[in-house]
């Protein structure tokens, strides 16, 4: 595990904590941890809440791993959203969630991008494929990140990983990976759909089989260590019809 991971999410869960206690106007409202892939689409969830009058949510946006260690290590949030099932599962095991309150609730794909304004299409085939992405560099997520798991799982059953591994560049988020394309660091990524969708300077160059890689699943749970009076209420909204549906509106599918 990369220190300025922890660091960094460490170093955000903090400030949102004294923003919690040091609010004096109003109630602020529950700490979620959430995976990076759902920055716009949870922030608009969040906003949608705060509208019915409830206290806006406090929202904690990092990969999956590092937000599950910081659960490990205490951090006094409510909820806890992954991109993946493993992580949660790590978390179940230590007996740091509410059992009865996990939900999978959302699904998602995945794809190569590229900058806009470029040409170039990823075929399927083996050996164009490898030739392709082996030119590299290939921005992919670490592999503790559930999309650097989902993509290396992919590559891997394509059968282009061992031509493809020596050129890949990691980010410590699949935000991070898609950040090095934006700014061409690296032609081409391997990111969630939802990404390339939110980011108007990249394009979908090609699209992995959905069986290619294990289902993309996003599950919600309420952690042992929330004190929030609205983080059970808030958890219903987001896999209620109203919230899946604002989700549905950033991309996001129902899970496979």
């Amino acid at each position: 595990m990369r220190i300025g991971i922890v660091v960094r999410a460490i170093a955000a869960i903090a400030a949102l904590v004294c923003a919690r206690s040091g609010a004096a106007a109003e109630r602020a409202g529950p700490l979620v941890l959430a995976a990076a892939s759902l920055q716009e689409s949870m922030t608009a969830a969040a906003d949608a809440w705060a509208k019915r009058g409830h206290p806006r949510p406090v929202i904690s946006f990092a990969a999956s791993s590092a937000l599950a260690r910081q659960a490990e290590a205490g951090a006094r949030a409510d909820l806890f959203v992954s991109a993946d099932q493993q992580w949660m599962d790590a978390l179940a095991a230590k007996r740091l969630i509410v059992p009865q309150s996990r939900a999978t609730f959302l699904g998602n794909r995945l794809v190569i991008v590229a900058a806009r304004g470029t040409t170039v299409r990823i075929p399927l085939g083996r050996a164009a494929l490898a030739r392709i992405l082996a030119a590299g560099p290939l921005a992919m997520a670490d592999t503790p990140v559930p999309a650097g798991r989902y993509g290396e799982a992919a590559l891997r059953k394509l059968g282009v990983w061992d031509a493809v591994a020596a050129k890949v560049v990691r980010g410590d988020s699949v935000r991070a990976a898609l950040t090095l394309v934006e700014r061409g660091a690296a032609p081409l990524g391997i990111v969630y759909a939802t990404d390339a969708k939110a980011a108007p300077t990249v394009r979908v160059a090609g699209v992995f089989p959905a069986s290619s890689y294990p289902p993309i699943t996003y599950p919600v749970t309420r952690l042992r260590a929330s004190t929030h009076p609205d983080a059970e209420a808030f958890r219903r909204f987001l896999i209620g019809s109203e919230g899946r549906a604002i989700f549905h509106r950033f991309g996001f599918v129902d899970p496979r």
